[in-house]
């Protein structure tokens, strides 16, 4: 019998509330927005960043009215319904807390905070208030994930014994800037090395052991990362992160009746490989996600799943939930921990 893939279930992007958005930072944002006016009915209304000639040129680029000279501003317009928080890691638990205060949903980029305990506070605060607050890990949104899901509900995979999964990339060395700094929340764990993890726990859980090993840039931070994730089954996930090593950026989940690849750059819109039966003996199937030009168009996914669980009135995403979110922190705490990052 052929190897089938199950049918990516998928959100209509007019079938959900449309959102007026605010825009806290212009950094990836601008990749974000261009994604939601693209692919969705969402729009983005205002922003806010701390440099007011960059914050202007953004809002001209998007068409966006409204320029607020601080966050604390654009929170308090009662005409936004949501927030998007893409600052550094740093700034991410206080403004998203401000956020939240002001009775905003709120977006917030990967990391969601830079440790356990902040994301602990966070979603804490987001379930007080009674708003959605959702780390913006844009890959568990992707049709992909979604096969991936079902196959691993179904069992097709049979019992999962492996799990890998890598990002890395050659950073151009600079003290100062938000990838090399402590200041500003640098570090191939936080910025990279969440994805991989991110990937291995959506698969296999909490890890019950962590071996961390890795090397630090002069500054501090955490340059290359390599992480052996035990679990309880026996299970065993091997993540790898670099901002000094180019790395394929594949993922892949292997069990006892076959494996399933995640094509390059897993973490984005691409596809998936299903691989039925043994060494030998294997039979194979295929799904490619071709449905944009750019890859940060996929953060189109995202963003329309956010709007769906607003209009569901959740305060958590159902398929990236609260608590995993701070386990997965948790995760990358003991992993710097072991590193010996600066923190």
């Amino acid at each position: 019998m052929a190897v089938e893939l199950p049918r990516p279930r998928t959100i209509a992007a007019d079938s959900v509330p449309a959102l007026r958005w605010g825009i806290v930072g212009t950094g990836i944002a601008d990749r974000f927005v261009s994604a939601m006016h693209l692919h969705t009915t969402q729009r983005a209304v205002a922003v806010a960043a701390r440099d007011l000639d960059k914050t202007n040129a953004f809002a001209r680029t998007h068409g966006i009215g409204l320029v607020y000279q601080s966050p604390s501003e654009l929170f308090a317009d009662p005409g936004i319904d949501a927030v998007y928080v893409s600052t550094p890691h740093p700034q991410h638990h206080r403004l998203t807390l401000e956020a939240i205060a002001a009775g905003k949903h709120v977006l917030v980029e990967k990391p969601i905070a830079m440790s356990a305990t902040e994301a602990q506070e966070i979603t804490d605060a987001g379930r007080r208030a009674g708003v959605l607050v959702m780390e913006a890990m844009w890959t568990r949104y992707l049709p992909q994930s979604d096969i991936m899901r079902q196959l691993l509900a179904d069992g097709a995979l049979g019992e999962i014994h492996l799990v890998h999964a890598n990002f890395g990339f050659v950073a151009a060395y600079d003290p100062g800037s938000r990838m090399w700094s402590k200041e500003l929340g640098g570090g191939a764990l936080l910025d990279a090395g969440v994805y991989p993890i991110s990937f291995a726990s959506s698969v296999l859980g909490t890890p019950t052991s962590i071996a961390a090993s890795g090397t630090l840039a002069s500054t501090g931070v955490d340059a290359t990362a390599g992480l052996l994730l035990g679990h309880g089954n026996g299970a065993v996930a091997s993540v790898s992160t670099s901002m000094v090593t180019s790395m394929p950026v594949t993922a892949t989940i292997m069990g006892s009746l076959g494996r399933l690849d995640i094509r390059s750059p897993f973490l984005g819109p691409s596809g998936v490989v299903l691989h039925a039966g043994s060494f030998g003996a294997e039979e194979s199937t295929s799904w490619n996600d071709d449905r944009f030009s750019a890859i940060h168009e996929g953060m189109a996914d995202e963003i329309v799943a956010f709007a769906s669980y607003v209009g569901e009135s959740h305060t958590e995403s159902p398929i990236h939930r609260h608590a995993e979110l701070i386990t997965i922190m948790a995760t990358i705490d003991e992993a710097r921990r072991q590193i010996g990052a600066a923190s």
